[in-house]
């Protein structure tokens, strides 16, 4: 019993980690709202993909949204982007941007 509560509590802490780094280009690239990008070139839309669940324990969907807009920020670094804006919600650890360069 001491064995499965431990395994149980591991595979819980470990639903709440992030493994995604966000580069010092990526640092560069702001999250914003459709808004807020009127007078912005539009140059493509970035995908990211995470983890929603590890093993049987479901992760935060905090994280998930962490870890997405993370990736996006890197990719649209990548496309000469500094602007991004989630055109869908998190769905099964995945959601699109769209990458943007404003003045």
């Amino acid at each position: 019993m001491q064995k499965s509560l431990t395994i149980i509590f591991l595979i819980a802490a470990l639903g709440g980690c992030t493994w995604v780094q966000l580069t010092s280009d990526g640092e560069q690239v702001e999250v914003r709202a459709a808004n807020q990008v009127a007078g912005c070139e539009r140059l493509g839309r970035a995908s990211s993909t995470t983890m929603d669940r590890l093993i049987l324990v479901d992760r935060s969907s905090e994280r998930q949204q962490e870890e997405l807009c993370t990736l996006a920020r890197n990719e649209a670094a990548n496309m000469g982007g500094n602007a991004i804006v989630a055109t869908n919600d998190v769905s099964n650890g995945r959601q699109q941007f769209d990458v943007y360069r404003c003045p």
